[in-house]
């Protein structure tokens, strides 16, 4: 009797998606992912290697005080300091949309006045579209990010004053 994953019932792994799931836990800094596709569901988990990232991730905690790096320098100026007190912050690592879709007017623009929960803009993380809101009532002062921009956690995104 051939003993192949068909006969013996064992499930067939694809190792490249394993692979591709690994590398973006690293590159995302992310413990574990999971993807499930029909009754295939494969999870991959990081647990001895989370100390390392954390503790290594952790001095950098000035690194929103960087992130205004990619801000075009017109709308930096003399702002900079007030931009990491009052900004949205990612709470994900994803891809930015300022819009519901390519011909769709932006959520917000600068100057507009925005209440408590309105849409600023949506980030894409793993195929799920999740809406980011102003906090309280205010005015957009800044967009720190483009259309299609991939973001890092709790990195500056929409300035609500």
């Amino acid at each position: 009797m051939n003993d192949t994953p068909e006969t013996t019932g064992a499930m067939q792994v694809d190792v490249t998606l394993v692979r591709q799931l690994a590398e973006l836990l690293d590159t995302t800094q992310l413990t574990e992912i999971e993807v499930e596709d029909g009754s295939r569901r494969i999870r991959v988990a990081r647990k001895a290697a989370q100390a390392a990232p954390v503790a290594h991730y952790a001095p950098p905690a000035p690194a929103p005080v960087s992130a205004p790096l990619s801000i075009p320098q017109a709308e930096v100026g003399a702002s900079a300091p007030a931009i990491s007190a009052s900004a949205v912050k990612s709470p994900m690592v994803g891809t930015v949309y300022l819009a519901a879709n390519p011909e769709a007017k932006p959520f917000s623009t600068v100057g507009q006045k925005v209440n408590a929960g309105d849409t600023l803009l949506i980030i894409e993380a793993m195929k799920v579209m999740n809406t980011i809101v102003a906090p309280s009532a205010g005015t957009v002062t800044a967009i720190l990010v483009e259309n299609g921009q991939p973001v890092e956690f709790d990195q500056p995104l929409v300035v609500v004053e």
